[in-house]
């Protein structure tokens, strides 16, 4: 668990959480709405650790009794609800974790704190049932759901919670965490934080994956050679692809981003603004045999390969229309 000064970015939610401790104005429920990985539930851990520690400042001290029970996920007055079917939060499990739990006041902490992670499994019955909870909290109650989709909780969870929507960070600063906390070298951590979207924990994620880097180098590859493969390496290059078929939405960004790159380059021939560095002399190469129509094409054809995946044409055609547009530009 971590503490508001170890989070990247997230300033303006931090900054809420912290004006919500410093004036007293601590709200019973907070709905935390971001991406997987987007780091909802080290903000809420943040916040609850703040709460509760004994020096009763606005972060976490890290070192008081209850920081430390806090950090271990030990505390008696910080809750994880806990949900033993996979895509479902059921009405029992908020009856027994939450609603006839929070009557019993905290052991000796000011707050009694629940988590919710994956908030939005909760069905109907369970959303009605934690609705009579927040309708009437304790005063030292505080519920926080983490979710991906907010629009699936009732308007009447929405209208009764504070909802706090994470905010992409900025590349700059998931940069700059993958290099110096992750000892990342620049080139990868420019890739990861392009792919991430904002997102520190897909970041880091991408950063350490074995599986990211084979997809990226199989993609490089191809593109490198497209102009000169032949039409009996056509069928190679498409077989070649669908190895990666669980993964090819990611398979298609990162072409998207070299092609981003290409037409970067080509319209300012300037290398800073592009992501893949270490590939620069690629780069170059396909900016000066590329008219901007074609490049755009491609762009084009690549989004069509996307929808037509998602629309279930056969993918062993949909790759192939790609890979000749790309070899035809």
């Amino acid at each position: 668990m971590a503490g508001f000064k170890d989070i990247t970015g997230h300033e303006q939610m931090i900054e809420h959480f912290q004006n919500a401790i410093r004036l007293d104005k601590v709200s019973h429920a907070y709905i935390l709405n971001g991406p997987d990985l987007s780091g909802k539930k080290m903000l809420a851990e943040a916040f609850a650790m703040a709460l509760q520690c004994e020096k009763k400042g606005i972060e976490g001290c890290m070192q008081c009794h209850s920081c430390r029970q806090a950090v271990s996920h030990n505390h008696p007055d910080i809750h994880y609800l806990i949900h033993e079917k996979p895509n479902t939060i059921s009405v029992d499990d908020i009856r027994r974790q939450i609603n006839q739990d929070i009557a019993i006041k905290p052991y000796g902490s000011p707050y009694k704190i629940y988590l919710v992670d994956e908030a939005e499994k909760m069905n109907q019955q369970a959303q009605n049932a934690l609705l009579k909870t927040i309708e009437e909290p304790p005063a030292y109650a505080v519920i926080l759901l983490l979710t991906t989709n907010a629009e699936l909780f009732l308007p009447t969870i929405l209208s009764r919670c504070i909802r706090l929507d994470l905010k992409p960070v900025a590349n700059d600063k998931i940069r700059g965490y993958l290099m110096k906390q992750m000892q990342v070298p620049d080139y990868q951590a420019d890739i990861s934080a392009a792919f991430a979207q904002g997102n520190v924990g897909k970041a880091i994620q991408l950063a350490g994956s074995e599986h990211f880097r084979e997809l990226k180098d199989s993609a490089v590859q191809l593109m490198k050679r497209i102009r000169d493969i032949d039409a009996y390496e056509m069928g190679e290059a498409v077989k070649q692809i669908s190895e990666y078929k669980m993964s090819i939405n990611d398979y298609f960004d990162i072409m998207m981003v070299w092609y981003r790159d290409v037409l970067m380059y080509k319209a300012t021939l300037d290398i800073n603004g592009v992501i893949f560095k270490e590939q620069v002399y690629d780069i170059k190469k396909q900016a000066s045999h590329s008219s901007y129509h074609g490049l755009q094409e491609i762009l084009k054809a690549l989004e069509k390969a996307k929808t037509r995946l998602n629309a279930n044409v056969n993918f062993d055609i949909v790759i192939e229309l790609l890979l000749l547009t790309m070899k035809e530009n």
